[in-house]
């Protein structure tokens, strides 16, 4: 019971007639140099078989603005409608990989599968990140940094979707020093 989860939309399909995308929280960080993460599938998913034939996914990180698609696209399927008509969500063409962007997700990963790994119920899909595109209004303008209160993302938690909450520290602040 490792929570809360990133709630995604994982984005695959080399060209427009194949573009779809899932739901899906079951994903996170592998390695930081090559940097690499994974998405869990389950193989009766309409998207694992297209994954699968083209190596290729984008992880895109959903907000508040993107709640009701992200949980919609989890209950519904591409072999039955086009999710990306129905949520009025815009594919961009990957960067670098065979798989779109959703363009109104606050970041994007490219990402190449390099290895699949059966685990009964769902495939682990292992990839290299390729590229990562982030909508601007979500930089720090002082930083160039993310800025987690603007981007507004949402995490799964037990069969429901939250808010991220305020910042409590950053990695090292209980043992940093104080100035003098």
């Amino acid at each position: 019971m490792i929570y809360p989860l990133p709630a995604l939309l994982v984005t695959c399909g080399k060209d427009v007639e194949e573009y779809n995308m899932l739901t899906a929280a079951w994903t996170g960080t592998i390695c930081s140099d090559p940097a690499m993460c994974y998405v869990s599938i389950r193989p009766e998913r309409y998207s694992h078989a297209i994954i699968e034939r083209n190596m290729a996914f984008t992880l895109n990180l959903t907000n508040r603005a993107l709640a009701r698609a992200t949980d919609w696209c989890g209950v519904r399927s591409g072999r039955d409608c086009n999710k990306w008509k129905e949520m009025g969500l815009t594919p961009v063409a990957g960067v670098t990989v065979a798989a779109p962007y959703i363009a109104e997700a606050p970041v994007s990963i490219e990402c190449a599968v390099r290895d699949i790994m059966r685990l009964g119920t769902h495939d682990m899909f292992i990839a290299q990140v390729m590229n990562v595109i982030v909508d601007d209004r979500y930089l720090d303008p002082d930083t160039g940094a993310l800025d987690l209160q603007a981007a507004d993302l949402i995490t799964y938690c037990h069969g429901h979707y939250y808010s991220l909450g305020d910042e409590l520290g950053h990695f090292g602040w209980t043992v940093r020093r104080k100035p003098k």
